[in-house]
């Protein structure tokens, strides 16, 4: 992944914050962002499941945050609070792109299927992961790929996305159930071949 720069033509430090307190409100941001800047793009990158658009979501995601960083009062919960507003941009980006999609054509029914040697040159099984991940709920997608691949604690999943734990284990179990279903068809095929 590329380093993800905070870049807003026209803008300098001393306009978005207060002169007084600019430096120090600007040093603050940018040791929150150290920590957990590249967090936005794994998180985009889990619900769009496109590095581009991850990134091009990312980036706004670390605009907001910065622009809006004066008025978050706890800013012990940064690290939550910068997860949902990229959660929450990338679920945008992808109903946006759904709706352009239909909008536009049905070339993804008629794109032609993937030859034998194709599949062979590359690996099945990563392949068919990461069908069986875009096959999730946006919702399952975001909780596994924050529990299980990122290696987030339940309780921490649940202060990010602001959600109660209850509903973040409900959410991991299902989406764990699903993934190994899907990937236990896979498995079968693999047999019978």
């Amino acid at each position: 992944m590329q380093e993800l720069v905070l870049i807003q033509p026209g803008r300098t430090a001393e306009k978005e914050f207060a002169p007084e307190a600019a430096a120090a409100t600007r040093r603050e941001f940018e040791e929150r962002l150290l920590e957990c800047g590249p967090l936005a793009f794994r998180v985009a990158r889990g619900v769009l499941r496109n590095s581009a658009d991850a990134e091009d979501v990312a980036q706004e995601a670390l605009l907001r945050a910065y622009r809006r960083f004066e008025r978050l009062r706890d800013r012990t919960r940064f690290r939550a609070w910068l997860v949902r507003i990229a959660f929450r941009l990338a679920i945008d980006r992808a109903r946006s792109s759904k709706r352009r999609e239909v909008r536009e054509t049905l070339w993804s029914e008629s794109a032609p299927r993937p030859s034998t040697e194709d599949l062979a040159a590359t690996s099945e099984f990563q392949a068919h992961l990461n069908r069986a991940m875009d096959e999730l709920p946006e919702k399952h997608r975001l909780v596994l790929l924050l529990a299980a691949i990122e290696g987030h604690s339940v309780e921490e999943v649940a202060e990010m996305l602001g959600l109660p734990m209850g509903t973040v284990k409900s959410r991991l179990f299902f989406a764990r159930k699903q993934l190994a279903e899907k990937l236990r068809c896979h498995a079968k095929n693999i047999e019978k071949r």
